[in-house]
């Protein structure tokens, strides 16, 4: 019995086998021929649709395909394509371009930063451009003893150290220092440091 199962089973798969193969044989001759096939179709062999044109055509690439039917749409540029852009470019024509871009170009001379009618009190930026001292560098007497001490909790109150120098001017700095936040008397407020205010106007 199952012998002949397997001899039933061994028949019908040479039959689908050489009917698969006659049929994709005929499809291939078609669409070599541009015949119907060629045109719109199903694979034999898969069911699934099969793409139109010649064979041996290259396919599409998604740029083109979701391009198709869109007048006017833009293409990929092929400026970096030697041959493509030698073909429509000269010497001549790339010497006119460039004439043109620099009757175009535009040079703006800079001036002078506007003032600013609204700001009231100390700059810290002019203050870092007059003074000459580096951090450290004693130049106000300071009287108070506990000054050091007194330092740390007093700048603690400033989310930075420019703010805590802008405070320290408008109470008086660099002269005085009620705060307590310049102890080393070189002017400056909460280890606050000048010189990139300086080197950025060299």
């Amino acid at each position: 019995m199952r012998f002949a199962m397997a001899v039933v089973g061994f028949v019908a798969l040479a039959a689908c086998q050489g009917g698969g193969q006659d049929g994709y044989n005929e499809f291939m001759r078609e669409r070599s021929a541009g015949g119907p096939s060629a045109a719109s179709s199903y694979s034999p062999i898969t069911g699934a649709p099969v793409s139109s044109g010649p064979i041996g055509a290259a396919p599409a690439n998604s740029f083109d395909t979701a391009q198709a039917g869109q007048a006017g749409a833009p293409r990929i540029s092929d400026e970096q394509d030697f041959d493509a852009v030698a073909a429509r470019e000269s010497i001549e024509s790339d010497r006119e371009r460039l004439e043109r871009q620099r009757a175009q170009y535009v040079f703006i001379e800079p001036t002078a930063l506007p003032d600013r009618p609204n700001a009231d009190g100390p700059n810290i930026i002019q203050y870092a451009l007059s003074t000459r001292n580096n951090p450290g560098d004693t130049i106000y007497r300071r009287m108070n003893p506990l000054r050091f001490s007194q330092a740390e909790r007093a700048c603690a109150q400033f989310t930075t150290q420019d703010q805590a120098q802008l405070e320290f001017l408008r109470r008086g700095g660099p002269e005085r220092d009620p705060m307590n936040v310049d102890p080393d008397g070189d002017g400056f407020a909460c280890w606050w440091d000048p010189r990139p205010y300086r080197a950025a106007m060299r």
